[in-house]
């Protein structure tokens, strides 16, 4: 079997114009064709994204046999010069093309993925509602969540759909709804930590004792700044608090662990084993959460998990981009026995997204069922895609 051509997809709409996913079509001479994703969907670097998967696809993919993921996966790394320096660009066009070519695998050996990972250790996913300071809501181009009572009303819509868990940042809107209006990186004064906190005491009243929160900054803030954050909130019983602070400094991460209750989670602008490794040995994290769009697909993703597991660390895959993102992490969470939680991203509400595959991936009652069908389990919904269809490589 033989790789004919690369399609590439940039999806983008008047739903949200900050949202732009790519999504990667891999074609071979045997009429299977497999799915990746680039995990830039938001930020700054789509484009780049999308430039990276079509000098990979002419460079290294086309010709090649798809069923030799592991050997394309070292040669893209090894021989693309930038492989190894690396960078969400990088190893975004690398992930997506890996991604694809393990459903084409699993297409042709008739098999869904997390079988060729090892076979399931987890029957259902549980899932928490992501981001709840965007809304908890399937119509674009909302308001975000201000008063201490709209995060609370945000909660109790989640709870009514069955989830357990909700995550939050409660710091990214200022007291005006401003999109990061404050300055993080320096010790907080008390009006804005009566902000902060009392976004979060409301959503614990009004979810009760028994539904998990996870605390989510964002990367904001210093290792200062992040230790206040964590002290303001300890009483509210977080499940755990997710990049307190820049992932480029490692020493940051373990001034905060060595302060901090909660459990610490980062990781998804952490790229390939080299990119976690000082974390595993430092012990810098309790949870990883690697994108597989990023952190170099599949291949990649499937082998940082086992490096976790060696350190005892938990993993939650980082998804936020089209239903591709989600059809690949679940099929790793599957596999792994270290997997702790998954992510729903409140833009995988939007029936813009939704509607690029023809399965809707969507919880039921807080919970994921891994799809059983060949490779992924998903297949584009053609009439959608063919007006996002950006690139084709030959």
């Amino acid at each position: 079997m033989k790789i004919t051509r690369v399609e590439i997809f940039h999806v983008h709409g008047a739903w949200n114009p900050k949202w732009n996913p790519v999504i990667v079509r891999v074609h071979t001479d045997q009429g299977l064709s497999g799915l990746g994703e680039v995990g830039l969907a938001y930020g700054s670097g789509y484009l780049a994204g999308m430039g990276m998967v079509k000098n990979l696809a002419e460079r290294f993919v086309i010709g090649a046999d798809p069923m030799q993921n592991e050997k394309l996966w070292e040669k893209m790394f090894r021989s693309s010069f930038w492989g190894m320096g690396g960078g969400p660009v990088v190893y975004g066009g690398m992930s997506a093309i890996d991604e694809a070519l393990w459903d084409i695998k699993g297409k042709a050996l008739n098999v869904p993925v997390y079988m060729l990972l090892g076979g399931k250790t987890n029957d259902r996913l549980r899932t928490y509602a992501s981001q709840l300071q965007f809304r908890w809501s399937g119509e674009p181009n909302l308001k975000p969540a201000v008063k201490p009572e709209e995060y609370a009303e945000e909660a109790l819509k989640a709870l009514a759909q069955g989830y357990t868990a909700v995550k939050v940042d409660p710091l990214q809107f200022d007291e005006k709804g401003g999109w990061e209006g404050w300055n993080l990186l320096k010790p907080l004064t008390t009006d804005k930590l009566k902000v902060i906190y009392n976004r979060m005491k409301s959503i614990r009243d009004a979810v009760g004792p028994d539904v998990d929160i996870i605390l989510e900054v964002h990367s904001y803030l210093s290792p200062t700044t992040a230790i206040q954050i964590e002290r303001l909130v300890e009483d509210l019983n977080c499940y755990f608090y997710e990049e307190p602070v820049n992932n480029l400094d490692v020493e940051a991460m373990v001034k905060v662990a060595q302060n901090v209750k909660l459990p610490l989670a980062a990781g998804e602008r952490l790229y390939t084993r080299w990119g976690y490794r000082e974390y595993f040995e430092k012990r810098a994290l309790d949870i990883i959460q690697p994108d597989l769009g990023l952190a170099g697909g599949l291949t990649e993703g499937k082998k940082i998990c086992d490096m976790a597991h060696t350190y005892d660390v938990s993993v939650q895959c980082h998804v936020c981009g089209a239903p591709v993102s989600i059809a690949c992490a679940l099929q790793l969470e599957a596999a792994i026995p270290n997997f702790i939680i998954h992510e729903h991203h409140m833009e995988s509400l939007k029936k813009e997204l939704r509607c690029l595959i023809k399965q809707d991936l969507q919880p039921k009652d807080g919970y994921f069922v891994v799809p059983d069908d060949p490779g992924l389990g998903i297949e584009l919904d053609e009439k959608v895609m063919a007006q996002y269809l950006a690139v084709e490589v030959k």
